[in-house]
């Protein structure tokens, strides 16, 4: 787990449960066993490592921050693009009252790991933002969502107006935000529920490329695990590059026979008629 002495540049990421007091012990025993489960996943599966960041947990609420270090953007595409499927997937398998439905916070500034937890103003706006009134509305207002995001104002200029991620300003919505002695703008949205999950970290941004893990090893999109490596087959009908054609070449067709055991891993066959 990473550390660091003093304040220094943070990204926080909350998260909170909706509806989690109104609950029976069983149920917000289940949702305090769920959540982690389903970020750890969701992070694996977007090439990040959440037992790299500290981690505060509060019952159906967790606040994590980790060190600025380029991995922002995939936070704020991948990760949270991955959260929703895992939700999507899970709620799927439950009745509409036992859906699992998350507020998601991310924000950025000096964070200190003090004796008790984090101290900071980023963690306190942080907190504000995740209890802002236009997160409760817009899950109202869109009953099919599984989650609701809220930017702060810092993490989307820099993140998703720099064009870092395959976001783009549109994609969210403007509000004004005001939760106690914090006012702020904040940039809210909402995941189109059956959004595709697969990685989509924007090539030639800071930090990693997309497809890696924060160690740059390679993973695989739909599973998170590491990828195996293995050579593209060159591009059909040409000297040179990489590639797969789908173009049918009935002028160039091979046909070998075969005796015995054969290690056909990562092959295609055709099969078809001596006779055409």
């Amino acid at each position: 787990m990473a550390a660091w002495p003093d304040f220094y540049p943070c990204t926080c990421i909350a998260v909170d449960a909706q509806g989690y007091g109104s609950n029976n012990d069983r149920r917000q025993s289940e949702i305090q066993h769920d959540l982690p489960r389903l970020l750890d996943r969701a992070a694996r599966r977007a090439g990040l490592d959440r037992a790299q960041w500290q981690i505060q947990h509060k019952g159906d609420e967790q606040l994590a921050v980790r060190p600025v270090d380029g991995m922002e953007a995939r936070l704020v595409d991948d990760y949270i693009r991955h959260l929703a499927a895992e939700l999507r997937e899970f709620n799927a398998q439950r009745v509409p009252e036992a859906r699992l439905r998350l507020r998601a916070v991310i924000h950025q500034g000096l964070v200190e790991l003090a004796d008790n937890g984090f101290a900071g103003t980023a963690v306190v706006a942080t907190a504000r933002l995740l209890n802002a009134d236009p997160l409760y509305e817009a899950l109202a207002a869109h009953p099919e969502a599984d989650l609701v995001l809220l930017l702060s104002d810092e993490v989307f200029r820099s993140v998703v107006a720099g064009r870092h991620t395959t976001l783009v300003p549109e994609d969210f919505t403007r509000v004004a935000v005001q939760v106690k002695e914090y006012e702020a703008t904040a940039w809210l949205r909402v995941p189109a529920p059956g959004a595709s999950a697969a990685s989509s970290y924007r090539p030639g941004t800071a930090g990693h490329q997309p497809g890696t893990t924060e160690t740059g090893k390679s993973v695989d999109p739909a599973s998170g695990e590491p990828a195996a490596v293995r050579p593209e087959p060159a591009a059909a009908g040409g000297s040179g590059g990489t590639g797969t054609s789908h173009e049918y070449r009935a002028d160039n067709i091979n046909v070998t026979n075969v005796a015995g055991s054969v290690d056909a891993r990562g092959a295609v066959f055709g099969f078809g008629s001596s006779g055409g």
